[in-house]
């Protein structure tokens, strides 16, 4: 007999696997690499991924732009910028008040930039429905840096919004945590749906690079189950790396520090040090297969 959360992602993994038509997404080739870190249920450790996959980046020396859309403003907490020096941020960039470069504050992790949330950004929603060029507010204004990053990283709001939209608009892939529990997996497939919608009206290079696990507990059936049954319909789209349920990772943002910084040597940091590896293996690994592609196309021997 099929179990509920088998049709969920059943569903999502065939709209997974539909490619864009006439499209066939590869990896940018210079500039940037634009990450939405997107799930549309909350706490699924959306913001913790998001933070702490930009600190283990700019460890390994990349230069990062973590740009906070979520108007609750948890990255930012997260990363040590105060409100009361939040004046110039993600909201201002949607509309056209601040440059990128002038948004982007410094942290207190060398090589990593946080564009942060504020209040402003509750309303952001209301007032893009009749904005023009309401979908690429975001993509147009990191498009004006000057400071060059090896990765931006968008930690969007737990929902479908425009403020999601704009993220999916300006990105070249998603990252979806998700959460070990059953309930988790109900909005897998309109999440999957929404991204496959986007890329076919607004951005055709869009893709779904992976899911992780996160709040993982071995001792849990349950979370056992779901981590079998969604690396049995997404195959490796699913990160190797599980992102365990640790307390040092929710006693972090409370100093203001990533996970990361404030205990690297815990179960959660380590796991996220480990993804950070993984994600750039995989990075590599497009970047070498489109290169491959493309001197073939030209008749270039590999």
């Amino acid at each position: 007999m099929t179990q509920p959360s088998d049709t969920y992602t059943q569903n999502a993994a065939s709209a997974a696997d539909k490619p864009a038509d006439g499209v066939s997404a590869s990896p940018r080739l210079s500039g940037p690499r634009y990450i939405s870190i997107s799930n549309q249920k909350g706490g699924v450790g959306k913001t913790t991924t998001a933070v702490n996959l930009a600190t283990a980046l700019a460890a390994v020396g990349k230069q990062v732009l973590l740009v906070d859309l979520d108007p609750q403003g948890n990255a930012s907490t997260g990363l040590g910028i105060d409100r009361a020096d939040r004046d110039r941020g993600s909201y201002e960039l949607l509309f056209g008040e601040t440059t990128a470069d002038e948004a982007a504050a410094a942290t207190k992790v060398p090589g990593l930039y946080c564009i942060p949330s504020s209040m402003h950004l509750s309303g952001a929603e209301i007032e893009l429905i009749d904005a023009d060029n309401r979908e690429f507010r975001l993509r147009d204004g990191l498009a004006a840096a000057t400071r060059r990053y090896d990765y931006v990283i968008f930690d969007c709001p737990p929902a479908l919004n425009l403020l999601t939209l704009n993220a999916l608009a300006a990105s070249d892939g998603v990252l979806v945590p998700l959460q070990c529990e059953f309930y988790a997996l109900e909005g897998l497939s309109h999440l999957v749906n929404t991204i496959e919608r986007v890329r076919d009206a607004f951005n055709d290079k869009l893709e779904l690079l992976g899911i992780v696990l996160t709040m993982y507990d071995k001792r849990n059936n349950l979370s056992n189950q779901v981590a079998d049954n969604v690396r049995e319909f997404f195959g490796d789209k699913v990160y190797d790396t599980v992102i365990p349920r640790n307390v040092r990772i929710s006693e972090a943002p409370s100093f203001g520090l990533p996970a990361i910084v404030y205990d690297m040597s815990c179960s959660g940091s380590q796991a996220y040090i480990h993804l950070a590896r993984e994600m750039l293996k995989r990075e590599k690994a497009l970047r070498d297969a489109a290169l491959k592609s493309m001197a073939e196309a030209e008749g270039v021997p590999a």
